[in-house]
């Protein structure tokens, strides 16, 4: 017996030591990663008010890419893969730099002013991984403990520009490994992601959401529209991601030098601008996500031109986020649909958000609770639903090359397959 509770004091003292490492460590990450990332969200939203004042600045967008492609030359960056170098990080001894910070937080910021249809999240969770990783090596983390620091910037970051904690958490440690859950980064990277959104909240920045409209009452009738929905988001999530891999291949196999493949892709945004004359499809497209969750009708094919836009953006070489163009394009859809199935239109674009947001990540888990945080739970339910059918549905396909599907969709049984 004596034994038996020397040990139990001996983990006890043990499990108190690493608690306390981690409140300091992720202290420190959110502390970093909420200052840099209420900094980007201003640049970025600057950029983005810069730009629908000046509408000229659409024709800068060949300089802004010229810039980006030195740039990152000059650094030694060619070679990065943003995000997909992040979540491989995770799982090596390679960890991103810090000048990977600065590089992704202005030609981020150059993409958006010129008017480049990409998000923001994606060079979050770039900025929050190296500038965590550049933290770990000054406090001389072991490798086990820089792939949980990592996992903490991405976390912080995704939660100073959202305002999602817990969703920002989770997506985290879904992210890297499709059907399994990193636990042990879970508190490190909760509580970096809670400081954060402490930080932003006294720089004056308020957190992501919107009202849940037309929220139809919980019926046989009802969870079958919306299952038939997210089923649809599923198929729309293969659609976003063969766009996004193909652009990207197609560009350097037919344009090997990156300057000039950049100049070709902003030469094509801008003239599928000019063509289709709106401009709701350039930058990131927040306002048509608050008009489509508000109930205002999207075009049937709004979300095909969101596609075919970021495709050619991010494709070309130019800098940003895929999870707002998702956004977007999950809205669009769901709205569009939503009234063939008898769904009232801004309830649609919910469960459109959300539903391929989860069938491009393969984030069920984090899909879910990021639907709490944006909407509430009253729709709880109808989320889940739509997220377990997407998720199912979209298969193997991922927008990040780099996330490894470790436990199949389809049956219980481990496989090691990369994500296509």
């Amino acid at each position: 017996m004596e034994q038996f509770w020397r040990e139990r004091f001996r983990d006890g003292g043990l499990t108190m030591r690493v608690l306390l490492r981690w409140v300091v460590i992720g202290s420190l990450v959110g502390l970093v990663c909420g200052l840099v990332g209420g900094a980007f969200s201003y640049a970025l939203a600057w950029v983005t008010q810069t730009r629908q004042t000046h509408p000229w600045l659409l024709f800068c967008m060949p300089v802004a890419g010229l810039i980006i492609v030195w740039s990152y030359k000059a650094l030694d960056m060619e070679n990065d893969s943003g995000t997909n170098q992040i979540i491989a990080s995770v799982r090596s001894g390679e960890k991103p730099r810090l000048r990977l910070a600065l590089l992704i937080f202005g030609s981020a910021a150059l993409t958006h002013l010129t008017g480049g249809s990409a998000g923001r999240e994606g060079a979050a969770l770039q900025i929050g991984g190296s500038l965590a990783a550049t933290l770990g090596k000054w406090l001389r983390l072991d490798e086990r403990g820089m792939n949980l620091v990592v996992l903490c910037g991405m976390s912080a970051l995704f939660t100073a520009l959202f305002g999602t904690p817990l969703g920002a958490t989770v997506f985290s440690l879904e992210v890297v490994s499709v059907g399994i859950l990193h636990y042990s980064a879970f508190f490190p990277a909760l509580f970096s992601g809670l400081v954060s959104l402490g930080v932003t909240h006294l720089m004056g920045l308020e957190p992501t959401g919107w009202p849940l409209l037309g929220l139809p009452e919980l019926t046989p009738l009802s969870m079958l529209q919306v299952g038939v929905l997210g089923a649809a988001c599923g198929l729309v999530a293969i659609l976003f991601c063969t766009a996004m891999h193909y652009s990207a291949k197609r560009y350097k196999q037919l344009l090997p030098n990156p300057y000039l493949r950049i100049l070709v892709g902003a030469a094509l945004v801008i003239a599928l601008t000019l063509v289709e004359g709106s401009g709701i499809y350039n930058g990131a497209g927040s306002a048509f996500i608050t008009a489509a969750l508000a109930g205002e009708p999207a075009a049937p094919w709004a979300f095909l031109f969101k596609i075919a836009f970021t495709a050619l953006t991010l494709g070309a070489g130019f800098r940003g986020g895929e999870i707002v163009p998702t956004f977007f394009i999950g809205s669009a859809f769901g709205s569009a649909l939503a009234p063939l199935l008898g769904l009232d239109p801004a309830f649609g674009a919910a469960i459109g958000l959300i539903s391929l947001f989860c069938g491009v990540v393969n984030c069920p888990l984090a899909s879910i609770f990021l639907s709490v945080e944006l909407f509430g739970s009253t729709g709880l339910l109808f989320f889940a639903l739509a997220c377990a059918l997407s998720y199912l549905l979209s298969g193997k396909f991922s927008l990040y090359s780099a996330q490894k599907l470790v436990y199949s969709k389809l049956e219980p049984r481990y496989i090691d397959e990369m994500a296509e």
